[in-house]
Order: structure tokens, then C-alpha cells, then sequence
């Protein structure tokens, strides 16, 4: 079993009236959470259903709120249950679906899951406006990752074990960046199964996602998109360059990245600028939400990782840890670059605080800024400022800067 940081906040949410929105990619465990959700709810003694849309004994349900309703009482009754609705984006107007029978005030809690689709991003969102709580799943976590790996013996003392086992964890950091986080692939015994789930995963997408969500008969356009954005991982990405080389429309660009922003496959990072004339405005950078899919796509997938790569990659997962602590609060990550080329990987913004992000692939051996970073602390004296590398934590002051050189390990952005 692999245990999810979300379920205890997900859990706690069931007893809210709300309804319980779990969305994200494909096969990041969405519907293993649920039915640890619902064996958790039965061993309390509380009357539960599940209905998957993904089956069709279970869709003919979903014709009419009606039809829904008596299958609900059927087997719940009057009484308060709890109904899950996994693959929820099958339904046609899934949100006003959903609304109706939330504004009936219905003894159910519903608990709904799907993956990352427009139906479910977008309409779903309008419809049940004030009435849902949303919850994103997205691949494990490299502190899931290595907690399962090391079978919870260290979970209460995560950094204490790095620490102590430092080959270990460069062990860890490198097959999770070679392999990602899909828990399917982590559950994968040999690289050759690894591979293979990976691959279904992909098709998967391609094939059920992205062709019914575009109504694409033919699907190389797109797929040569991602090639691109995989091989310039965390490189300025210019709309008009990519539809010169894909060989569409800057539009049909624009739409390809919007559905693959919706769809958790990538995260459009935008600059942070205060000196237009200085700084670079408009181009974004765009990472991937698993290392592994973006090694796949470019068939690097379970190929050892070579020092020319595993900047990227590092760059990505230190993205990643960044995103995971940022999410559900209202702290916005960008990056910075100058005409004069002086740039700095990532600047997490709260409100007027500003906090500069290096990420390094090596072990410094002593306390050293780049000149990227020591423009960024003149030109907006941050109070605190970070460099994540392989090293050993430190920490030194530059003016009224706290510099803190942190293993990539450790939580970024401690309070």
C-alpha cells in the first residue's frame, strides 16, 4: 500500500456537506483513493456506494438525476451515505448534473473524481461554484516516494534518515527523476514493466484524453509539441518558434498548451518582473508534472541518467517540491531573466515577499552565490534567498540577506 499525504485532508473533508472533487491525471491513483476512502467509511459502519463511469453496468445510471437517485436509495436509503462517482468527465454537462443534486439537499455526501479534463477544469468548476472543495492528486511525491520505498520505517523521521544514509538518498533522487512518480510504475518490478506501464499510460492519454478532448483523428502535431517541450524542459518557450517548427497555427499552439496545462501533463511558469525595460516579459517556461512521462517522450525512459541531463531533470524536481508546497495557498512561483542574461530558476512571491530560488546539480563545497543571484538580491533585497544542491546545509548573510544552502532533501521555504 501507498500511503497519500492528501487522504487525511481529503478524509477530514467528508464530513463537510460540500462535495468532495478529487481530480488529476491519469493513473495517479484517484480511484485507489476513494476506495480507501470508502473501506474507511465501512469500517465506521457507514453505508457507502460506488459507481464508476469508466464501466457501463454503472452509466446507465446517469441518464437522469432521477434514474441516479433511485439507485442511490436503492442502496442507502433515506439515511445519510456516502456515493462515490469516480471517471466523473464521462458524463455530458457533468457540473449541472452534479448541481442539481447537490441543491436538493440530499442525505449524500458525494465524493467525485475524474481526470484533469476541460469538463471537469472548467465546467464542473463553474457549475458547483460554492459547493465543492477541490482536491488535486497528482503523482507521488518524492516523500511519498521514498517513503514507500523504505517501507515507512523512517516516515516520522524523513530528514534524519538522509542525513545519515547520503548514498541512499543521491540513490533515491536518481531513479525517482529517471522513473517519476506514477505509482503504477513505482509498483513495477523490472525496468522492462516499467517501461511498458509508462508506455500505456502515455497511449492512454493520447488516445482517450487528447483525441476525444480535440477531436483529432490524427494525433502528430500534438505529440511532436510535447517532444519539444520535453527537450527544452524549463527553456524560454516561444509560441511562434513552435508553430513554425510543429507546422500549425500559432492558435492551435496555444490551444495544444492550454489543454496540456489542463490535462496535468505541464506548468506553464511565468516571469516575475518589475523593470520592464530590464527584464524579460512575455515568454513562459513550461516543466512537466512527472520526470518519468517526460523521459519517456523523449526515450530516455530507464536510460542512466548522464550529468548533460540530470540538470533538467533536478531542475524539474525542485520545481515540483516547489509546486507541492505553494498549492492551495495564494503564493504564485515565477522565474527571472534579464536583457543583460542574468537569471535565477525560480522567485516564490507571497504577496509583496519575494524569495529567490537556485537550483544546483553538485555538492558546493563552500558557501558560493552566482551573479545572477547577487543581481537579483540588489535590484529587490529579498530577506531570504535559497540555493538547493546536493551539498550540506549553510547558511551565510549578504547585506540584509539570509542566504540558507539547503540538500535537496530538505522542505524549501521552511517558516
Amino acid at each position: 500500500m501507498i500511503k497519500r499525504v492528501i487522504f487525511p485532508l481529503v478524509e477530514k473533508h467528508l464530513s463537510n456537506t460540500e462535495i468532495t472533487l478529487i481530480i488529476g491525471a491519469r493513473q495517479v491513483g484517484k480511484t485507489y483513493l476513494m476506495e480507501m476512502l470508502k473501506n474507511s467509511l465501512e469500517k465506521q459502519g457507514k453505508k457507502t456506494l460506488f459507481l464508476n463511469l469508466d464501466i457501463d453496468s454503472d452509466l446507465q445510471f446517469f441518464t437522469s438525476q432521477s434514474i441516479l437517485l433511485n439507485k442511490i436509495k436503492l442502496h442507502l436509503g433515506e439515511q445519510k451515505g456516502y456515493v462515490f462517482i469516480d471517471e466523473i468527465q464521462r458524463k455530458e454537462n457533468a457540473g449541472l448534473f452534479l448541481k442539481g443534486l447537490f441543491d436538493r439537499h440530499l442525505p449524500y455526501k458525494f465524493i467525485v473524481s475524474g481526470s484533469g479534463s476541460i469538463e471537469l477544469k472548467e465546467k464542473i468548476h463553474e457549475s458547483l461554484s460554492g459547493r465543492k472543495r477541490m482536491f488535486e492528486l497528482t503523482p507521488l511525491t518524492f516523500t511519498e516516494f521514498v517513503n514507500f520505498k523504505t517501507n515507512y520505517q523512517f516516515e516520522n523521521s524523513f530528514q534524519s534518515f538522509f542525513k545519515v544514509e547520503k548514498t541512499k538518498a543521491l540513490e533515491f533522487l536518481e531513479e525517482y527523476m529517471n522513473f517519476g512518480g506514477y505509482p503504477k510504475v513505482v509498483l513495477a518490478g523490472t525496468l522492462e514493466e516499467k517501461r511498458a506501464v509508462m508506455g500505456e499510460i502515455y497511449q492512454s492519454y493520447i488516445e482517450r484524453d487528447i483525441k476525444d478532448l480535440l477531436k483529432l483523428e490524427k494525433t502528430e502535431a500534438f505529440t511532436n509539441l510535447i517532444k519539444i517541450l520535453a527537450s527544452q524542459m524549463g527553456g524560454l518557450v516561444n509560441v511562434s518558434e513552435l508553430s513554425s517548427t510543429v507546422g500549425v497555427a500559432m492558435q492551435t499552439i496555444q490551444n495544444y498548451l492550454w489543454y496540456l496545462e489542463k490535462t496535468y501533463i505541464v506548468k506553464r511558469v511565468t516571469p516575475y518582473f518589475r523593470n520592464v525595460r530590464k527584464e524579460i516579459t512575455k515568454a513562459p517556461l513550461y516543466y512537466f508534472y512527472d520526470n518519468g512521462l517526460r523521459n519517456y517522450i523523449l526515450g530516455l525512459f530507464g536510460v542512466p541518467i548522464i550529468t548533460l541531463l540530470s540538470g533538467h531533470l533536478f531542475e524539474n524536481f525542485i520545481f515540483n517540491r516547489l509546486r507541492e508546497l505553494i498549492t492551495y495557498s495564494s503564493t504564485t512561483l515565477h522565474f527571472w531573466r534579464t536583457r543583460d542574461n542574468a537569471e535565477v530558476d525560480f522567485v516564490v512571491q507571497t504577496g509583496t515577499q519575494l524569495i529567490p530560488v537556485e537550483v544546483k546539480y553538485t555538492k558546493l563545497k563552500k558557501p558560493e552565490i552566482s551573479r545572477s543571484m547577487r543581481s537579483f538580491l540588489n535590484e529587490y533585497k529579498p530577506k531570504k534567498a535559497y540555493i538547493v544542491h546536493l551539498g550540506e546545509r549553510n547558511e551565510i548573510e549578504i547585506d540584509a540577506t539570509t542566504i540558507s544552502f539547503i540538500p535537496f532533501y530538505e522542505e524549501i521555504l521552511e517558516k
